[in-house]
């Protein structure tokens, strides 16, 4: 899930995924807010969205038995290693999707092995440019356990780090937003997928790699996971750099959604339209 000051200048924030509250900073490529991520409660259990009334063709949250009881198997299997990502993750094997060049260089999502990639997470959480809105600042087991509490679960949500050109500069949590509480808030399709991001280092700011990354990510899981139409995410509404970044990066506004922690865009990058938009 920046700077107490509403109005830091744009090089003085990194990017961040935040599903609570944003402010609005002049470049949206250097806002560490251009992401989105999870809410600090880590639940989406407010109204439905707005105009829309109650979303009857959403998904049931919790997956059947007989579905979990093989992921459960593998990672016993597993011998109590934690960071085991079973390649039938529900997002088609994240851990196997590639490198993909872009202008920028070569990126590539990572899966997060937390004894490895702990330290370098956990600062970034504390940085006070993301702090603020991922609220995961503090001793580094605050973060571990949310790192943990992904990678332990049934394989619908998987943390990232994000390379460019083998370099960890961003994190990054890929997951299915059809089986996630997000979905109580708009009408989801089977296989939605939500991103939230943000941007590690200062110095990697400000420099327009925000749009490109979140461009290059949402075609990433729409060219890795046939069955998935749409790519989502939810920014805080008046965050008007980090919705730009979005439509810049060929995502489209589909509503204003009313979430227990703040009132946001409901951005949506469309298989059917990304060679338009």
């Amino acid at each position: 899930m920046p700077p107490a000051d509403a109005r830091a200048t744009a090089d003085s924030v990194p990017l961040s995924r935040a599903r609570t509250r944003t402010c609005a900073v002049p470049d949206p490529d250097s806002d560490p807010r251009i992401g989105t991520g999870p809410n600090p409660n880590d639940s989406h259990t407010a109204s439905a969205t707005r105009g829309q009334g109650n979303c009857e063709d959403t998904l049931e949250l919790r997956l059947p038995q007989e579905l979990l009881a093989p992921r459960r198997s593998e990672r016993t299997a597993g011998a109590g290693d934690p960071d085991t990502h079973p390649s039938d993750d529900l997002l088609d094997g994240v851990a196997h999707w590639g490198p993909v060049p872009t202008s920028v260089g070569v990126v590539q999502l990572v899966p997060v092995h937390v004894e490895q990639d702990l330290p370098l997470i956990s600062r970034w959480m504390n940085t006070p440019a993301v702090a603020e809105f991922w609220e995961l600042a503090g001793p580094r087991n605050r973060t571990e356990s949310h790192l943990r509490s992904q990678l332990g679960g049934d394989g619908r949500s998987v943390p990232c780090l994000g390379t460019l050109d083998g370099r960890p500069m961003s994190y990054w949590e890929i997951y299915r937003a059809d089986l996630d509480p997000l979905a109580r808030h708009y009408p989801a399709r089977p296989h939605d997928t939500g991103i939230h991001l943000l941007i590690g280092a200062a110095t990697d700011r400000g420099r327009g790699l925000g749009t490109t990354l979140l461009r290059t990510v949402a075609d990433l899981v729409l060219d890795r996971r046939p069955a998935c139409t749409r790519v989502v995410a939810e920014p805080d509404l008046i965050n008007i750099p980090s919705v730009a970044a979005f439509l810049s990066a060929g995502f489209r506004f589909s509503a204003e959604i009313d979430l227990p922690a703040k009132w946001a865009a409901l951005m949506v990058r469309d298989r059917s339209l990304r060679d338009v938009l």
